[in-house]
Order: structure tokens, then C-alpha cells, then sequence
């Protein structure tokens, strides 16, 4: 049984304030990033077992052990060590649904399929779809997400959460109202409100505080405004994340607009569902004003580019909203608006598309990593526990093998990463401090048992849904 874990031989990709690059080793214990200890100047490990970290440091920092430690090694050397993503916006309820909502607009895509399959879930197939959304995630280097769930069965979320390592924040959707809507989805105001708070007593903190509570209200159009205004006061009450959809389509914020004189975003505000605890998914089309009261409030924004290309929502004016000050996270959104759950596509995807947008300056590599990581932290709250690597935080962090054909040259890491790298290339994960992924394995699953879960449970769910 090791004492801690020592990586060393690795190029750290911190995402600090200084987005310092160090050649250095890293000692992980109790969980936690204890030390990071850069090596010398040479880049060239120290020789033995214990690379840069000495034993008389080592002896030092253990002597409560009243014996030297004992280090699991991860030999790093020819990869990269970098904090875990953070995904801001995703659903493990629709990872199931992969290839069953193609070519649609969203409402559409809602009505015809998303709708109907959701509907359609049992516990079973609900924890089958988060095992395998998990699991995809953790394989690309995601080690935390914000995910809404479907309206009925989140406690299988929970569980698979649980029972994988991962860290989560997970809110049961709520629905009240909706034209298209099956009736398995359609709740009384009252029931949702009790059934979130139930989850949040059951829930919430729960593994040291790796798995959390958040309110998920779908979007405005189906939400009645007594729900989102009980949601707005129970939020402030509980110090709870809100998790919504807001103006991802100009027929949305349409509809929006002619229920409530309002733009979307400032419906939102005008109930109390913004501020520093409040992700809003998307915002395609905020307009100007809605973008200052966006960084007025302190509201975050998580991005989700290959969604809204493939859903054809548009672009969203992310180097404006961070011109202004705007958190900006990233999130892949559900499997069947994307089609993948890989944090290194939307790094790409979100940069590229800024400098369609604004110049080839825009969203340089850098900025696109910390929304990946640090923003995508500082969204949830949790910026002082996971997001950058330093001393004293959580060890949340993905090794990633650089020594590939597409990775070759790399004069700046960061920019190989965003531009070049790929899931594939991610060999081992941490979270809490714990293997998760060693070598390209999960360490807590069996993936063919994921995979053959999946499928039979994605079979039987479509024929639920009148879908097969």
C-alpha cells in the first residue's frame, strides 16, 4: 500500500494565474497536489526511483510515518500533466440517444426525439447511459461535469457517479409545462421542487464533496414562471448552482418573447435566475444588453460550439463576452447534439470559430485551455479546489502521451494540445487524488461491460420511445 503518489518526468501545464509551463515532478497525497517540485534546468530527471523529489524532503514530509514512504511511481516522462476538464454543460440521460437526432433544429430534435427517448428511460437504462457517458468522458480527460439530467429516475445519475470516482454536479431537469412535451416528462410545479430538494438532502456533498447538487430548470419555454421564481428563491436559500438553457435559437428566445415581452436572458434576470451561482448553457444570442447584464451579475456561460453548429443554433459571441468580463466554460452538451463527449474537439472547435469570427488573434490556445479547466471550475464554485495545478488542491489531472505522429513538432505544449491533441492521446487519469484511468484502462470499470450495457439497453429504450 503506497503513502502518495509521485509523477514524475512530466512538462506541467498548470493554468495558474501565470499559465506557468514547468518541468517538473508532482506528489499527490491525501488526495491532494502536496508538492510540485521542478527539476533541473536540464529537464533530465533526477536519477532514481524518486526523481527530483529527494529523500531528504521525502523524509522530511513523511516523518509522521516514522519510516520512508512508500510512492506509487506514474512515469510522465515524454507527457504532459495537465488539470482535469471541467464540462460545464453536458446530459448523461442522452448518451444513449447517440445517432438518434440527426439533422434536426432543436425544437424539432426536442419534440421528434430527444423528448420521446427521454421519456422513454427506466432507472436501468438511465444508469447505463451515465456509466457510458462517464466512461467516454474519463477515457478523453474529463474529470468533473455540470449535467442535467431527464425529469424522472436522477438518482441512477447518482449512483453511476458514485460507483465510477467521477466528479459531478448533477440536477434532475425540471418541466412543467410545453407544447410536444410526453407526459412522462410533464411535472407539477410542486412535485419538481420536492423531488429536487429530496435529492439535494440525499445527495449533495456526498464522497468529500465529489458529487453535488444543482436545480436544472430545462429552459423558460418550459418552465412556468412560478417554477423558475421557487427554483430562484430555494437556489439563494441553499447556496445551490442553477443549471438552465438560455437563448440557444432565435424560435426559442421567439417564443420567449412572445410569452413574456422579454429576451430570454432578461426573463431570466427579471425572476432572479441569474448571478455567480447560475451556468447558463449556450447563449447563442444574447444581445448586447444581455451580455452586460450577464457580467453585471456574475453569471457563467458554458459554451457548447459543436452543439450549436450541428443543431445549427449559430455562433456564439464568445470573444465579445469575454472582452467584457464574462465567464465562459466549455461543455460538449449531450451525445445526440454532437456527437461525441471530447473536451479536446471543443478547445478546437471553440477556438477556430472566433477567428472565423473576429480575426485569427481571437481565442489563442491558452484562453481556450482555461475555459477547458480553471473557468470551467470558477463556474461551479470551485476554483480554489480543482482547475489549475498547484499545492493544496485537489489532484484532478490527465497525463497525456506527446510522443505521437501528430503531436510532433510541439514548440508550445498548449497550442499542440488544443490544436493537434485528441482523446486518444490521454493515458491515465487521477480524481481525488485516485488512478481512475491507468495506461488507456479504466481502473474502476469493466468497459465491455459498459459497452454491452449500452447496447442492449439503447435497443430496448428506442423501442420504448416508438423509435426502433
Amino acid at each position: 500500500m503506497s503513502d502518495a503518489i509521485l509523477i514524475k518526468g512530466g512538462t506541467v501545464i498548470t493554468v495558474d494565474r501565470e499559465d506557468r509551463i514547468r518541468e517538473a515532478d508532482l506528489v499527490i497525497r491525501d488526495g491532494r497536489i502536496f508538492r510540485v517540485i521542478d527539476r533541473p534546468a536540464s529537464g533530465a530527471p533526477a536519477s532514481g526511483a524518486e526523481g527530483a523529489y529527494s529523500e531528504r524532503q521525502r523524509l522530511s514530509d513523511f516523518s509522521h510515518l516514522g519510516r520512508p514512504p512508500v510512492f506509487e511511481v506514474l512515469d510522465a516522462r515524454g507527457r504532459a500533466v495537465i488539470p482535469g476538464f471541467v464540462q460545464t454543460h453536458v446530459h448523461l440521460c442522452q448518451t444513449l440517444l447517440r445517432g438518434h437526432a440527426d439533422d434536426l433544429r432543436l425544437l424539432d430534435w426536442l419534440r421528434r426525439r430527444v423528448w420521446p427517448m427521454e421519456a422513454a428511460h427506466t432507472p436501468e437504462s438511465l444508469f447505463a447511459s451515465a456509466r457510458l457517458g462517464i466512461a467516454e468522458m474519463v477515457k478523453g480527460g474529463t474529470t468533473t461535469a455540470l449535467t442535467m439530467e431527464t425529469v424522472r429516475h436522477t438518482e441512477s445519475v447518482f449512483r453511476a457517479v458514485e460507483q465510477s470516482g467521477f466528479r459531478a454536479v448533477v440536477g434532475k431537469c425540471m418541466m412543467d409545462k410545453g407544447e410536444g412535451l410526453p407526459q412522462a416528462l410533464l411535472e407539477d410545479a410542486r412535485a419538481s421542487v420536492d423531488e429536487s430538494l429530496a435529492l439535494l438532502d440525499a445527495w449533495d456533498g456526498k464522497c468529500d464533496g465529489r458529487i453535488r447538487f444543482a436545480f436544472a430548470p430545462r429552459f423558460a419555454v418550459s418552465c412556468t414562471r412560478a417554477l423558475l421564481e421557487s427554483v430562484a428563491d430555494l437556489a439563494r436559500e441553499r447556496g445551490v448552482i442553477i443549471h438552465t438553457h438560455a437563448s440557444e435559437s432565435r424560435e426559442e428566445i421567439a417564443l420567449v418573447r412572445a410569452e413574456t415581452g422579454r429576451d430570454n436572458i432578461e426573463y431570466l434576470d427579471s425572476l432572479g435566475l441569474t448571478g455567480p451561482r447560475t451556468v447558463l448553457a449556450h447563449c447563442v444570442w444574447a444581445n448586447d444588453e444581455e451580455m452586460d447584464l450577464l457580467r453585471d451579475t456574475g453569471t457563467g456561460v458554458a459554451h457548447c460550439p459543436s452543439s450549436n453548429l450541428k443543431l445549427g443554433s449559430g455562433i456564439a459571441r464568445v470573444s465579445e463576452m469575454l472582452d467584457r468580463g464574462i465567464n465562459v466554460s466549455l461543455g460538449a452538451d449531450g451525445a445526440p447534439c454532437n456527437n461525441r463527449l471530447d473536451m479536446f474537439t471543443e478547445m478546437r472547435t471553440a477556438s477556430l470559430l472566433q477567428k472565423v469570427r473576429s480575426g485569427p488573434e481571437a481565442l489563442p490556445a491558452r484562453a481556450a485551455l482555461r475555459m477547458a479547466t480553471i473557468e470551467g471550475a470558477r463556474a461551479l464554485g470551485l476554483e480554489r479546489e480543482i482547475g489549475s495545478i498547484e499545492e493544496g488542491k485537489r489532484a484532478d489531472l490527465a497525463v497525456i502521451n506527446l510522443n505521437r505522429l501528430h503531436l510532433t513538432p510541439r514548440p508550445d505544449p498548449v497550442s499542440t494540445l488544443v490544436f493537434a491533441g485528441g482523446h486518444s492521446d490521454v493515458e491515465t487519469v487521477l480524481i481525488d487524488g485516485q488512478v481512475i484511468m491507468r495506461d488507456g484502462r479504466l481502473a474502476r470499470a469493466d468497459e465491455e461491460d459498459i459497452i454491452a450495457a449500452a447496447r442492449e439497453e439503447s435497443v430496448n429504450l428506442a423501442a420504448r420511445a416508438g423509435l426502433a
